[in-house]
């Protein structure tokens, strides 16, 4: 049993110690006492072959888990075919890239529920995850594992049944469990050690022990309105929270080995450390 922790993207930290291309990550990620990294392509999957496959031997020679969050503008509960099948694409160059990288994890926003139902949603949403496991699988790519996330705002598709729902179409499909956003989109719901275990029952009751022992997920502090999720922030905030505290105490108490990303606003890497310390203070 051993959790992962690293940031998404670099903190401002990475150019202020002089760091400048993505293939210095692997030593930022060492230097500052972290085994993960996920490489964002939120914009875009831009980065070539050739360096994607660089960064990846960098990051193995350390030990370093790479991920990749795939386009934020896919959108897989899309009414408009055009959209949902570009969606598949973009799926498929995410794959691509961090294969290259040697990793094996993307993150995907599913899409929002726009002017139709929750349950058409997730219809559409779930036709359209099966033409991108069949994309995958078409082109060699059936090792990379689908992460949908679960989402923070209230008119998202990706509440965390949602997201197990999608999940349950193949095993390779992973959650990508977001605990600020769970806590953003129901207004500061996760409160109390309970709350924080319900979410791992209901990964368990839904997809089994396995992929509950090997989930994936995003943390941070995250301010919230009455439509769910503002802004994200870092964790010198005491008013929004969550509180990692009981996450790490499930990770242990269920012998877990997820892979935590920290989303801190400009402090990832660092609070990334901070609640990697935490949990190995539980281990000894």
């Amino acid at each position: 049993m051993s959790a992962r922790f690293g940031p998404a993207g670099n903190s401002e930290s990475f150019t202020k110690m002089g760091y400048k291309s993505s293939l210095d990550v692997p030593e930022y990620i060492e230097k500052m006492g972290l085994d993960a990294f996920e490489y964002q392509c939120g914009r875009g999957v831009n980065i070539g072959f050739d360096k994607a496959e660089r960064l990846g031997l960098l990051a193995k020679e350390k030990d370093i888990a790479l991920s990749l969050h795939a386009p934020y503008y896919i959108s897989m509960s899309s009414v408009e075919e055009e959209k949902r099948i570009k969606s598949v694409d973009y799926i498929l160059q995410s794959a691509r890239a961090v294969k290259a990288m040697g990793g094996e994890r993307i993150v995907v926003h599913t899409g929002s529920c726009g002017k139709i139902s929750r349950e058409e949603a997730l219809s559409l949403a779930t036709d359209t995850m099966k033409l991108a496991i069949s994309a995958l699988d078409a082109e060699g790519l059936s090792n990379i594992r689908i992460c949908p996330e679960t989402m923070g705002k209230v008119n998202q598709l990706g509440t965390l049944f949602e997201v197990l729902e999608l999940c349950k179409l193949d095993e390779r499909l992973i959650p990508c469990i977001d605990f600020g956003h769970l806590n953003a989109r129901d207004r500061g719901i996760l409160k109390t050690a309970a709350d924080f275990e319900k979410i791992f029952d209901d990964i368990e009751n839904a997809i089994g022990n396995s992929r509950l022992k090997e989930f994936h997920s995003h943390f941070s502090k995250i301010e919230y309105s009455t439509g769910g999720e503002v802004r994200h922030l870092t964790f010198e905030d005491t008013v929004y929270g969550p509180d990692f505290e009981p996450v790490a105490e499930l990770i242990y108490k269920k012998q877990c080995s997820p892979t935590i990303i920290c989303e801190s606003a400009g402090t990832q890497a660092e609070d990334a450390k901070a609640i990697k310390d935490y949990y190995w203070r539980l281990m000894k």
